[in-house]
């Protein structure tokens, strides 16, 4: 008896012993289950890159700006936002942002709140009262504007905004860059307001931010009604995201839920065996959500991809087993159900067996991944996978044979009517079989075509990250017609996070890029490089540039700028140091720079490293323009640090989060790629022993690996089509398409050499193939596809696009499996002469 046969007799034998116990185990797995936190966060991605390590210097040896600090942005718009009646506007919203308690209980104590109207309202006040004194309260500032009439202020502004007027403030940095300077007018400008987040974990908001967030843009709306505003804050986005991601699975799910107990009603015609399916598919996920507790693994967005990757899987195995177990009992009619089981179970259990560990030891591969996120991936799935394995290769069979005797007993019979034998299904699944027969060459030929151009295109695929493509985007207007109950929010955070990149300079840590200067930064010439690449800088279309043409940066040359403007002793120091009249010191750096810690060591310290008396580095930010993408930032930044360092002694390194950012983007995929090219190693090198062990013939494993590296290449020829981007989100998803390729696959050629070795002719065999093991995969593939595909409707654009990538997947991995990988199994019969044996 064949070690497969041994191993159904024991699980149809023991059927109750075998349910006992897997529902144990489950119990016990399933325990951990509690542990879990069950909030998502943000999967954890690092990077040891030089880069990485210069950010982290700035951090630790910088007095940066805006440190323990969030802020929300209130943008105002209008054909002229700075009339006297939009600038009292928000200087009254920002009296009733310090009347609300739970806002106010979050704002920073110095200055927080900073817009245009008050820089204008400060102006004006010092100049009623001759210049001088403290800052003007913003009652004060509200009392100025209202006593002045719509000429005075207009005049107050034309003042303020011109170039070359020394204002106190930065108003240009508050307004949209189309503002034409000089001028009166301006479409758009936003108001500042900063809150306090210390003592809050890295990248993430206290709930009290948050909250505040939420109250400041219900308090716009009722402050600033008459004017066309939004308030954009991390909290914002954080909340809609949230809330976007529940309405889009609330509208999903039913719809969902319905098309795959639609397509598994159709493929079984028997409601207990999909009751049993679905069973199946919850403890599957319970192993996995109690392997989570045990190990101490969070949910994050990566690991949301394995659910989706189990029920995939989980629904496949449980059509085979049902099946298969029909087949039995319909070529035999004399077997009574335990042996009709047996047969069945010892027909499928080998390619389960094998496509669980292909596709298991697969995904763990990732487990030697240097990134953390990466390794709980393949260590989750490749546990989920080997749980699959346990609930639907013995714990569903054991479970079916006694819920079908039961059944039996009170005269309730089961459907034993295969799928696949269907007429219509029979003859739609038969047409591989006959293109194998007639022209097998051209099908091959075809697919493989097919598969260059999409490996062609693959290598056009953009790799970049655009962070405004996972926020929600509003619903289509066929949605207002859905039940109130049902329908969605609007959502503008998308489109606002779009004006904001667009007309404004943005300064927020994800919006700059960093130069941490190392070396002899005392030596004479270590200004002049650094002024050499503010002029560098200029020329990027990287760097933002403001509405007066000047960029918005922050370094050791603006430092002693302005220590010097207020600084005689400094000034003088600047003067006597600059040989060449530039206005940049040539030498005695280390005495002006002493000079400028005495004279104003908070504005030193941000961008003058000194450290037992001895200067160790200089620190360059400038603001970056939202539109640009990240792979342009890194390769234009590195082009600035290159020409600082030109001609000087000096090590400048450009950094910043979005150059960090496109650093590990750049590792994930490259780990993922080669997480692929070890998964295809791994499987290609256990087909081959499987099938020589079993066949005689190790080619016969390339030849069933073929199509899934084919349909990996269809789909990278789609998402080109599609402008879709490979980033580490879609590649893992990708991973779900090899992964379910890879047990199709096997389904096919496992049943072809069971037929062969039956005695069947090869285009015989290949039908019966089809038609029975065909037939489990088209309900396996139409199901998961339609569930997923559903997806598509989501508000939010990344399950939109893990709704695309997933069904297109899993359909490319049928149709290569049902469509080209007969006529393979045709030619390879013809090439290699191999006589399958069936008796190991």
């Amino acid at each position: 008896m064949r070690l497969a046969e041994r191993y159904a007799a024991a699980v149809t034998d023991h059927s109750r012993l075998v349910i006992a116990a897997v529902l144990v185990a489950t119990l016990v797995v399933g325990a951990g289950a509690g542990s879990v936190d069950g909030g998502l966060t943000i999967a954890g991605f690092s990077s040891d890159s030089a880069e990485a390590a210069a950010l982290d210097d700035i951090e630790r040896n910088f007095s940066v700006a805006g440190e323990n600090t969030t802020t929300a942005q209130v943008v105002v718009r209008g054909d002229n936002v700075l009339t006297r009646e939009s600038l009292l506007d928000t200087l009254r919203f920002q009296r009733a942002i310090r009347e609300d308690e739970s806002i106010n209980a979050t704002l920073r104590d110095d200055q927080p709140t900073l817009g245009v109207s008050n820089v204008v309202a400060t102006a004006a006040y010092y100049e009623s009262r001759g210049g001088g004194g403290p800052p003007p309260s913003l009652d004060a500032q509200i009392d100025q504007l209202e006593s002045m009439s719509e000429a005075e202020v207009e005049a107050t502004v034309d003042r303020v905004l011109d170039p070359e007027a020394d204002t106190r403030g930065d108003p240009y940095a508050l307004l949209a860059t189309s503002y034409e300077p000089g001028s009166t007018t301006a479409s758009g400008r936003i108001l500042l307001v900063y809150q306090d987040t210390t003592g809050a974990a890295a990248d993430s908001l206290p709930e009290d931010v948050t909250a505040a967030q939420l109250e400041l843009r219900e308090l716009a709306d009722t402050e600033l009604s008459a004017t066309d505003h939004f308030v954009f804050a991390p909290g914002i986005v954080d909340e809609e995201s949230g809330q976007a991601t529940g309405e889009s699975f609330a509208l999903i799910s039913p719809v969902a839920l319905l098309l795959i107990l639609t397509v598994l009603g159709i493929a079984y015609r028997d409601a207990i065996d999909v009751l049993l399916g679905l069973l199946g598919v919850a403890l599957v996920l319970v192993w996995m959500a109690g392997f989570l507790g045990w190990a101490g693994i969070g949910i994050t967005q990566i690991l949301i991809a394995v659910p989706f990757l189990l029920i995939g899987l989980s629904i496949d195995y449980a059509l085979h087993v049902v099946m298969r177990y029909r087949e039995a009992s319909v070529d035999d009619p004399g077997l009574d159900p335990r042996a009709a089981m047996r047969r069945g179970l010892a027909g499928v259990v080998v390619a389960i067996g094998a496509a669980t560990f292909t596709t298991a030891v697969g995904f763990l591969s990732n487990a030697v991944s240097p990134i953390a996120s990466i390794r709980e991936f393949g260590l989750v799935s490749g546990f989920g996978i080997a749980a699959a394995f346990v609930v639907f290769g013995l714990l569903f069979p054991a479970l079916k044979l006694e819920i079908d005797g039961l059944r039996g007993r009170l005269g309730w019979p089961p459907n034993q009517s295969p799928f696949g034998r269907g007429e219509r299904v029979g003859r739609l699944l038969s047409v591989g079989p006959e293109l194998a027969r007639r022209a097998p060459y051209v099908v091959i030929a075809v697919a493989v075509v097919l598969a260059a151009g999409g490996g062609v295109a693959a290598t056009g695929i953009d790799t970049t990250l655009d962070q405004t493509a996972f926020l929600p985007q509003d619903s289509p207007d066929w949605m207002n017609l859905l039940p109130a109950a049902l329908q969605p929010s609007d959502y503008d955070i998308k489109a606002n996070a779009v004006y904001l990149n667009e007309n404004f300079v943005q300064s927020r840590g994800g919006s700059q890029a960093e130069f941490l200067i190392r070396g002899p930064v005392t030596d004479p010439g270590t200004l002049d490089a650094i002024a050499a690449g503010h002029d560098a800088l200029r020329e990027t279309d990287s760097a933002a540039v403001r509405a007066d043409g000047s960029l918005q940066a922050t370094g050791p040359l603006a430092t002693i700028e302005a220590v010097a403007a207020e600084n005689e002793t400094v000034a003088a120091m600047v003067d006597d140091a600059d040989t060449d009249g530039d206005g940049v010191p040539d030498g005695n750096l280390a005495a002006i720079y002493d000079a400028v810690y005495d004279a104003d060591p908070a504005a030193a310290a941000e961008t003058i490293h000194r450290e037992n008396g001895e200067y160790r580095s200089l620190r360059l930010s400038v603001a970056l323009s939202g539109t640009t993408d990240t792979r342009t930032i890194t390769k234009e930044m590195r082009g600035v640090a290159t020409e600082m360092e030109s001609g000087s002694d000096l090590n400048v390194i450009a950094t910043g989060s979005p150059i960090t950012s496109e650093l590990v983007q750049r590792s994930l995929l490259r780990t993922l790629v080669e997480g692929f090219l070890i998964t295809f190693g791994v499987i290609l090198a256990f087909l081959a022993i499987i099938f020589r062990l079993r066949y005689g013939s190790a080619t016969l494993g390339a030849v069933v690996l073929f199509p899934v590296v084919l349909a990996q290449a269809w789909l990278f020829g789609t998402m080109y089509l599609a402008d879709l981007a490979f980033t580490t989100e879609t590649a893992i998803i990708a991973a779900i398409g090899i992964g379910i390729g890879v047990d199709y696959a096997i389904h096919i050629g496992e049943r072809f050499v069971d037929e062969r070795g039956a005695g069947r002719e090869p285009i015989d065999a290949l039908t019966r193939t089809v038609e029975g093991t065909g037939g489990a995969l088209l309900a396996s593939a139409a199901t998961t596809t339609a569930g997923f595909g559903v997806l598509a409707l989501a508000l939010v654009p990344s399950l939109q696009r893990f709704g695309f990538i997933t069904a297109v997947a899993i359909t490319y991995a049928f149709l290569a499996s049902v469509l080209v990988l007969p006529s393979l199994l045709t030619v390879w019969e013809r090439l290699d002469g191999t006589t399958a044996d069936t008796s190991a």
